[in-house]
């Protein structure tokens, strides 16, 4: 799974799991090789990148360079390449890639995107105490 950077990143910055995983992203991102997009932010416009929040908010994406989109397990390998060759994340990337291993994590990955709601919500994020997963634009 070859990428062109810079790779976009699409979050949950409700989702205290999500916040804390694209926290740790941030703070090695290897030449400014990631972007990273809130999509639980009011003024984050989903049809700009013909997807609805729904789609969004179902799992992760991760768009690259090419225009080209990639979501769930594809998308967190897609994210580790861009850090160096031998570094932690790159060879999560390879374990991750092998096959009886890649199944498992597509199968943990679904139940966490299904389930993540009923996660702790990010305290920032929730201020006002309504954040929900797939909230609409007028009721947040």
């Amino acid at each position: 799974m070859a990428v062109t950077f810079p790779l976009e990143i699409f979050y949950d910055g409700s989702c205290k799991v999500c916040s804390s995983e694209i926290q740790a992203y941030r703070q090695r991102n290897p030449e400014k090789r990631l972007v990273f997009i809130d999509i639980s932010n009011d003024d984050f416009q989903p049809q700009t990148y013909g997807k609805s929040l729904d789609e969004f908010m179902s799992r992760m994406h991760v768009r690259d360079g090419e225009g080209r989109f990639e979501s769930g397990v594809e998308a967190f390998m897609l994210i580790w390449q861009a850090f160096p060759t031998g570094s932690p994340y790159r060879l999560l990337c390879a374990l991750v890639g092998l096959p009886g291993i890649n199944l498992l994590a597509r199968g943990g990955y679904t139940l966490f995107a299904r389930y993540r709601h009923l996660l702790p919500k990010n305290a920032a994020a929730c201020e006002d105490d309504t954040c929900q997963l797939n909230h609409p634009r007028g009721s947040k």
